[in-house]
């Protein structure tokens, strides 16, 4: 049996798509449909960012046994002004050692590129008049983790940036974003994964 955990925030965990529940909900639907022999274990929590997720993953892990692990990360650690905000040398640590406690379980790690954001709804977003996510920020942790995976050997599924109408609040996909999403998360697993 496959066991697959995916770790991220509220994109990860299917904010704002009322159809299926978000990309990582489409992928358990296919993959169950299809008669994949996989589990998909959804471990996004809304607001999370890398030390939350570093916070839990053992014990997540530890509960499921995964044989694949996928991250989706960097959107609320580059949201300077925030309080999820982890400077770039934090994360780049954070990044390391999720790597590194990943490779207890298992060799198949894999870490999805951000989605891009529409800035002219972000600066700030309306939720929250001291939060900002900026393009230029997300691109420049995004570029890290594409950098660190490229240095360990890690799987990196790059993300086309979404367009301003699949995004619901500027931050978080659509239905039609979430199916972006996880239609190149699927591509990639049916190609790679044994």
């Amino acid at each position: 049996m496959t066991v697959l955990c995916i770790f991220g925030a509220s994109t990860t965990w299917g904010a704002w798509d009322s159809e299926k529940g978000g990309w990582v909900n489409r992928l358990r639907l296919f993959l169950e449909k299809n008669d994949y022999d996989i589990d998909v274990y959804n471990l996004g929590v809304s607001g999370d960012n890398t030390n939350n997720i570093l916070e839990r993953f053992e014990v997540e892990c530890e509960a499921r046994l995964p044989t694949i692990i996928m991250f989706s990360v960097g959107d609320n650690d580059s949201a300077k002004g925030s309080e999820v905000y982890i400077p770039v040398d934090k994360f780049k640590e954070n990044l390391n050692k999720l790597i590194k406690l990943s490779k207890k379980f298992t060799d198949k790690i894999i870490f999805v590129g951000t989605k891009g954001i529409d800035e002219s709804r972000t600066n700030p977003v309306y939720w929250d008049s001291s939060v900002s996510y900026k393009l230029k920020n997300t691109e420049e942790y995004d570029k890290i983790v594409q950098e660190i995976c490229k240095k360990d050997n890690v799987a990196y599924i790059n993300i086309p940036r979404l367009k301003n109408e699949e995004l619901e609040d500027g931050v978080h996909p659509n239905e039609k974003g979430h199916e972006k999403i996880f239609l190149k998360v699927k591509d990639y697993l049916i190609k790679n994964i044994k």
